[in-house]
């Protein structure tokens, strides 16, 4: 039996729907497909703890794994300030805001197509 793989876009769904569910905050999808050949799409997420950002990263993986999708590698574990999951063509990363505000990531990838979670546009929680 042939193992089903996924869409990049499938995966990004997935991972950005794992980050909502642990409430991660501004959920941003950048394309860079035609950036680098190390992936199609980055998400980046901001966790309010280093604790909140643990829990993102098992959320995802969890799920993940769950539709057969094994994560390629992981740095940053622990009380890390930034984590990383690389899922093969959808690189995940999780950060406190001070990291991502010091890394900078979507400036460093500026011309790349961003998107933010649909669920980020929403500064409610419950109010669609």
């Amino acid at each position: 039996m042939k193992k089903q793989v996924m869409s990049s876009e499938e995966v990004v769904e997935l991972a950005t729907a794992a980050l909502e569910d642990v409430k991660a905050l501004d959920i941003q999808v950048l394309n860079v497909r035609d950036k680098t050949s190390i992936a199609d799409y980055m998400l980046i997420a901001t966790g309010t703890s280093n604790r909140q950002i643990s829990a993102m990263l098992d959320k995802v993986r969890e799920v993940v794994k769950a539709k057969g999708l094994q994560p390629l590698s992981e740095e940053g574990k622990g009380d890390s300030d930034w984590v990383l999951l690389d899922l093969g063509d959808v690189i995940v990363h999780m950060m406190t805001a001070a990291a991502r505000q010091f890394y900078d990531l979507e400036r460093l990838w500026a011309g790349a197509e961003q998107s933010r979670a649909a669920s980020a546009a929403h500064h409610t929680p419950g109010h669609e």
